[in-house]
């Protein structure tokens, strides 16, 4: 049977937290800032928990990655 390859786009996008919860960066921080308000610029750079929607998802694709803490 062959490997399980970890989705490396998936890996890029999404971080473990040590107790095992996906984080992830904030959608439209990456051009059109200047009509952006200081406000929202500031509340992009922190990350955010992924939905949990979308967190069996992830967890497929990440395979060996992702460990439960």
């Amino acid at each position: 049977m062959p490997k399980k390859k970890t989705h490396k786009a998936t890996a890029k996008r999404f971080k473990v937290t040590g107790k095992g919860k996906l984080r992830r960066r904030k959608q439209g921080s990456s051009h059109l800032k200047r009509k952006k308000s200081k406000r929202s610029k500031r509340e992009m750079r922190q990350d955010v928990e992924a939905d949990a929607v979308n967190v069996k998802r992830i967890e497929r694709l990440l395979g060996k990655r992702f460990r439960r803490g």
